[in-house]
């Protein structure tokens, strides 16, 4: 983890070295010194890390390494804080003697740091010489951690599976063996089984392969997560697929040895097990060598979910991912393991035995350590409570639960070191979902996101959650769209996340009276349940601060105390401080703050002095009072995200559900901007719009008829935009949005709230638009040919949209709709789905339409539709959907979900029709 400090830093000093300051020349030397010391003990932990062999005492070096390298962020932030502070063109006399005072004091500080890394070495010396052997294969072996020599330590355990240990795999196991001995295809094909570590991937391919071994010609198990010379490895193939011995073996190489693999396996039916890959190469360097013109089979288990995405190509390529334990699997094994020889729970620890599975959240290998554990305890509540408050501290190196965490920390140890800032920054939230955005947002003003020439800091985020998702370490729920839209840790996994973070002194999580705080080493702090007392303690190198109220939290007094001292502070998150209703006058003296949130507090306002955060990148006002901007934060240059108003979550129905905020027509001088929402209109700022060409998302509400058109002419400006959301100034306003001739190209989502005369145009040319929703429209004529051909259209809401009585889905059209929905649709009688229309459609709900008469006609041809939901539809509409008799049942009984909710004097209730 050191060299992710070390490298970060030298990031951050080459970024610093860049600019021309007058107050740098004078120790631009002693920087250049430390760069380059920095860079070559990077190297030399990047070797050490991928081959693993650290013994205690270049342990303490490494900690030695990064303390370093945690002290000179400290200077440097110190001397950027100098420079906000006494910017070059603005200095006195007084000042002129600061800086001259600063110069000297930097000067110094540097010069420790130098002398510290001379203390230190020998060390780095000594095992540099002894990670670099002597000879021509230094340069290969030097690249052991690339994947193409060495593999990861395997777990052979994984192998011998305890009978009574595989619980709940009966259905992905007919459908793998299913699969493996299908005839219906002549040619070789390739099963990637993916999942985290412990999810029971190797057990469940074991049971597999003694299925159908039998029905091959040949068949291998292979561990290519062995520590093997790819020489090594491809002669374990060789042999174990029963190849004749070759003589003179020493003088083969890896392509004489492909050769004969492939003459060996050709015209034979076989069956490959690669068990536990690490390494894209390993695949990638034996497949063409295997024969795909017979029905032969190969099965990868891997955690690296982004190699088999890589890999797949829909045809021959296959991905199967293991899910976790459903949760009556998970209590099954769970019993059979903390309650032999029965399996029997004692009705006193049934809600604890809930509460322990709910941590291990279907993990088999959560669930049988945890149960082994429990099976040699008292059964009693006090002994299960002891161990369920204490899994942390089990879970810990030397803890009863550490072949759990031995277990994980492989997928940790294999991340590039970019992205084990970014994992372990999860220690700082709760054991919550967190929002996708939010976290990308976060990782950029923590400057963990590399820069890549031609890429925003936004894509290259949404990359880096992709590849810790894909790497079976982060779990998501997926949007409509299929990006994730919230995203979690594992239980276990976050418990791994919290020990880490704290050992590398990352992040320090305040839980408690308990929590053993360093504040003066503090880097980031996360106040996660009341009863914390700002004052008491002194935090002068923390740069970010996370404030959640827990179940039973301490209220938050109206006034929040932020210590003097936290000048460093760049991260403020203040989420959900519900009785926060004052702006805290403190965060204005924060002059390195990229990143504000102060999101669902009571405040009504914000200062004018907030304009002297010159490095303010997000801030974030969503769900509080504050109605307006003052002109000042329109210095921010450097803004990304402004993100103010209140969505009444209560009445969303209601037209005026979102209030935004008024800002000044010189919001054109944020020229970052790449999200703005939900802003006041006025001719002069939507005049002003065309300015912000980074936009992305735009939201606007009272948009009167009149500055329709001058919003055209900015949104055919804004080309990068991908999402607009435009309320009209009331319900019987129209919005003027025809003249638009040149619509942003990259639009994916565009809501439209305010009347129409008729659908615009140019809708039509959306290419990438997978989302509409059309509200209070109240269109005379019907919107679906302007929107039928659309060829990646999702998601489509029609709310009081439309005034006809009859809707019409031609055959063939809407080819990847999955969402439909048809609210306040007060005059419509009938719905009409012809044969071919919307062929993947998944959820329709109906809501509202008084007058509908029945289901859609046609609905027994969307064979993809897995719910329906109907709200406050009388009896006559919802009986003949009844099972048992009802006479439009068979239209409907293809459907997995369907639900008919009412609202009556009683409150709200539904039926379940499935």
């Amino acid at each position: 983890m050191a060299q992710a400090a070390v490298s970060f830093l030298l990031g951050k000093i080459d970024n610093l070295v860049g600019r021309e300051w007058d107050l740098l020349t004078s120790i631009d030397g002693k920087v250049d010194n430390l760069r380059h010391e920095l860079e070559s003990m990077t190297a030399l932990l990047t070797d050490a890390d991928a081959r693993g062999e650290q013994d205690s005492q270049f342990r303490v070096w490494i900690q030695q390494v990064r303390d370093l390298a945690y002290a000179i962020d400290n200077v440097l932030d110190t001397f950027i804080l100098h420079l906000v502070k006494h910017p070059p063109h603005v200095l006195d006399v007084t000042q002129l003697f600061t800086r001259f005072n600063v110069r000297h004091l930097i000067g110094n500080q540097l010069l420790e740091i130098n002398n510290r890394m001379d203390s230190i070495k020998p060390t780095k010396e000594r095992y540099n010489a002894m990670l670099t052997p002597p000879g021509p294969q230094a340069s290969s072996s030097s690249n052991s951690g690339t994947g193409n020599d060495t593999f990861f330590t395997p777990r052979i355990e994984s192998l011998y599976v305890e009978e009574a240990d595989i619980v709940g795999i009966e259905e992905p196991k007919s459908k793998l063996i299913s699969w493996a001995l299908d005839q219906g295809s002549p040619m070789c094909k390739v099963m990637f089984v993916v999942g985290m570590g412990g999810s029971g991937k190797t057990a469940l391919v074991k049971k597999v392969y003694e299925s159908v071994k039998a029905s091959f010609d040949c068949h291998a198990w292979i561990i290519v997560s062995r520590s093997k010379r790819k020489l090594e490895f491809l002669w374990g193939i060789f042999n174990r697929l029963g190849c004749p011995t070759v003589e003179s073996s020493a003088y083969f190489n890896e392509v004489d040895l492909l050769n004969e693999l492939s003459n060996h396996l050709r015209g034979k039916r076989y069956v490959i097990v690669l068990d536990d890959l690490w390494v894209k190469d390993v695949w990638e360097s034996i497949r063409c060598a295997l024969p795909k013109d017979t029905m032969s089979r190969i099965i990868i288990t891997t955690r690296r979910g982004d190699i088999a995405n890589s890999c797949s190509d829909g045809s021959s390529i296959d991905i199967h991912e293991v899910q976790p334990l459903p949760p009556e699997k998970a209590q099954e094994l769970f019993y059979k393991k903390a309650f032999p020889p029965s399996g029997i729970c004692p009705r006193g620890l049934v809600d604890r035995s809930k509460s322990i599975l709910e941590k291990c959240e279907g993990l088999p290998l959560g669930i049988i350590e945890i149960g082994k554990i429990l099976s040699n305890k008292e059964k009693t509540e006090s002994e299960w409570k002891r161990l369920h408050d204490g899994l942390e501290s089990e879970l810990k190196k030397d803890g009863r639960l550490s072949r759990i965490t031995r277990v994980l920390s492989l997928s940790y140890t294999d991340l590039p070191y970019h992205l084990k800032y970014c994992f372990l920054y999860m220690s700082n939230f709760p054991e919550v979902r967190i929002k996708r955005r939010t976290l990308i947002r976060l990782w950029i003003a923590e400057g963990f996101i590399r820069r890549e020439t031609g890429k925003e800091l936004e894509d290259i985020g949404e990359e880096y959650l992709k590849e810790l998702i894909d790497r079976s370490l982060i779990r998501s729920e997926s949007d409509f769209d299929g990006r994730p839209r919230l995203c979690w840790a594992n239980n276990l996994i976050h418990k791994f996340i919290l020990s880490k973070a704290s050992d590398e002194n990352l992040s320090t999580v305040f839980k408690g009276t308990e929590t053993n705080l360093h504040g003066e080493k503090t880097r980031r702090l996360s106040i996660q349940k009341g009863g914390f007392n700002m004052c008491q303690e002194k935090f002068p190198v923390a740069r970010a601060l996370f404030m959640f109220e827990s179940e039973t939290p301490t209220p938050y007094r109206h006034k929040l105390d932020i210590p003097s001292n936290m000048q460093l502070l760049k991260v403020l998150h203040l989420e959900g401080a519900s009785n926060l209703d004052t702006f805290p006058s403190e965060i204005t003296g924060l002059l390195l703050l990229t990143y504000l949130c102060l999101s669902h507090t009571r405040i009504k306002s914000i200062p004018k002095a907030l304009g002297n955060l010159r490095d303010l990148e997000t801030l974030d006002l969503k769900q509080t009072f504050v109605t307006k901007i003052p002109k000042k934060i329109t210095k921010l240059g450097k803004l990304r995200h402004l993100l103010v108003h209140d969505y009444n979550l209560s009445d969303y129905e209601s037209f005026d559900t979102v209030k935004g905020f008024e800002i000044s027509k010189k919001i054109s001088r944020l020229t970052n901007l790449q999200k703005l929402s939900f802003v006041k209109a006025n001719k002069h700022l939507i005049s002003n719009l065309g300015h912000l060409t980074q936009l992305r998302k735009l939201g606007i509400t009272d948009l009167s008829e009149a500055e329709g058109p001058i919003l055209c002419n900015a949104i055919q400006v804004l080309q990068n935009l991908q999402s607009l959301n435009v309320t009209s100034l009331h319900k019987e306003e129209y919005l003027n949005l025809q003249e638009i001739n040149n619509p942003p190209p990259l639009l994916q989502r565009l809501c439209l709230k305010g009347r129409l005369q008729k659908m615009p145009g140019w809708i039509s040319k959306l290419h990438d638009l997978v989302r509409i929703r059309l509200k209070w429209s109240r269109l005379t004529h019907d919107p679906i040919p302007i929107l039928q051909d659309l060829p990646n259209l999702l998601e489509f809401q029609l709310l009081d949209a439309y005034t006809g009585t009859q809707l019409n889905f031609d055959a063939g059209k809407f080819q990847k709709l999955k969402i439909l929905e048809f609210e306040q649709l007060e005059e419509l009688e009938m719905v009409m789905l012809k044969s071919g229309s919307m062929p993947g459609l998944q959820k329709l709900t109906i809501r509202r339409c008084d007058n509908l008469q029945q289901v859609p006609i046609g609905i027994e041809n969307l064979t993809h539709l897995k719910e329906l939901d109907l709200y406050d539809k009388p009896h006559y509409f919802v009986s003949p959907l009844q099972k048992n008799g009802g006479a439009l049942r068979h239209l409907v009984c293809h459907i997995p979900k369907i639900h008919s909710y009412y609202l009556n004097m009683e409150g709200e209730g539904y039926v379940d029709l499935s």
